[in-house]
């Protein structure tokens, strides 16, 4: 069996669900298992949601039904009796955002983040679902945290693999003997049957989930790429296709911040040896870019690019050493604050990072922090990555930029720069 993934680029619109059913019905001699993100904008409409809601700042009225009016339109697109039982189903999911705004925020955000966010996936898969079942695919929908089970770090939550496995192992090959099916990507769920997410963009990760418990043939995401570039095309005006990659070279790809697959998403493959298909909805006959287990090294250098990055840089105020004596406190400081770290250098009495500039939630840290070192930061950089560099590399990525803290290795060039 196979396992598809579409993000959200790719069922943006009436036209993206009907080109997703016709890469579907090309492969449906295969046992098909399809995990739907969220269509278009979505998640970004309900997290603005969500910030209103918890603030108190805006109308989230205007805002839920710009989402239900955006979903209503292309269900009418695909569906023009509205008798058909998809319009109720669309509409009972918005209901149950209705339902929480009715009460005054009283949940932790991150709680309420999920249990909003993630109808975005609900309803999109219930819509793609009712369309391949109206083209003639026997299709059926099956709900992610009904399978995907996690703790209760809402917002980022860590999957118990072994109870996961185990119920996927149990009920979906038997599904599949009859059915394609259909669920989503982003959402899991508690032991208290809370609705939890898996971080942001964290469909990739769910259709890995999915693929490496089932045993899978292949998982093929389906991108509005070619496949996996050397640059990202808002960077560079010529870049270059990867037709094969290693699991590391991925892995490592993402880690430093490459959008195209998220990161979580190569291990669970690899740990099955699952080769990972990256292709375009576009293009369907173009072969994107093949990961799998290769002594091949990555042919050419690629560059990852992270704007709005600060620098923070963290001193003792006693004769202690950072190393030694503070970097478990610091660390555990970045992780409450759910602050990731991008580029990291220490001396004996100074630890800097590159961080992304995601708002409050860096100036409470930077607060945190100051109650026990001298902190200082500057915000506005930009985060540059090269594997396999050269210096003629460098050299092109430094056109009116100043170096601000650069770390190299044997295959890696990290720059931490400011515009001139």
């Amino acid at each position: 069996m196979q396992v598809f993934k579409f993000g959200g680029a790719s069922v943006k619109n009436a036209d993206g669900v009907v080109n997703l059913g016709r890469i579907v019905a090309a492969h449906s001699d295969s046992k098909l298992l399809i995990v739907v993100s969220a269509m278009g904008k979505t998640t970004n409409l309900l997290e603005q949601l969500v910030q209103r809601y918890v603030n108190g700042t805006g109308s989230v009225a205007d805002l839920l039904e710009e989402t239900r009016l955006y979903h209503d339109t292309i269900t009418r697109q695909l569906f023009p009796d509205i008798n058909h039982p998809v319009h109720n189903e669309v509409a009972n999911r918005f209901v149950e955002i209705e339902w929480i705004l009715e009460e005054p925020p009283m949940d932790p955000y991150d709680y309420l983040y999920d249990q909003i966010v993630a109808v975005g996936e609900l309803v999109s898969t219930t819509i793609v679902n009712h369309y391949l079942n109206a083209i003639g695919l026997k299709s059926h929908w099956i709900d992610a945290r009904d399978y995907v089970l996690t703790d209760n770090t809402h917002r980022e939550g860590r999957v118990d693999w072994k109870v996961t496995a185990a119920r996927i192992q149990e009920r979906i090959p038997r599904l599949l003997e009859s059915k394609l099916l259909v669920t989503q990507g982003f959402i899991g769920s508690t032991s208290e049957n809370f609705t939890t997410t898996l971080g942001r963009e964290g469909s990739d990760y769910s259709a890995a989930i999915f693929a490496a418990c089932l045993n899978a043939e292949s998982l093929t995401i389906w991108k509005d790429v070619p496949g996996v570039l050397n640059a990202d095309p808002k960077w560079f005006d010529q870049t270059e296709l990867i037709p094969e990659l290693s699991y590391l070279d991925a892995i490592e790809l993402t880690y430093y911040g490459a959008t195209v697959i998220h990161p979580k998403t190569i291990k669970p493959l690899q740990n099955k040896n699952i080769p990972l298909l990256v292709k375009s909805f576009v293009d369907t006959d173009n072969g994107g870019t093949q990961i799998k287990s290769t002594n091949e090294s990555l042919p050419v250098p690629s560059f990852i690019f992270k704007v709005n990055q600060v620098l923070v840089s963290i001193l003792p105020r006693d004769f202690s050493f950072i190393v030694e004596d503070n970097l478990s406190d610091i660390f555990s400081r970045f992780h409450a604050h759910k602050i990731k770290v991008n580029m990291m250098h220490n001396s004996a009495v100074n630890f800097s990072v590159s961080i992304d500039d995601t708002g409050n939630n860096v100036a409470t840290l930077l607060t945190d922090l100051q109650a026990r070192y001298d902190v200082r930061h500057q915000n506005g950089l930009e985060l540059i990555t090269i594997r396999h560099y050269n210096q003629q590399t460098i050299d092109r990525v430094l056109v009116e930029k100043e170096i601000i803290m650069e770390l190299k290795d044997s295959y890696t060039c990290q720059l931490l720069v400011r515009k001139l």
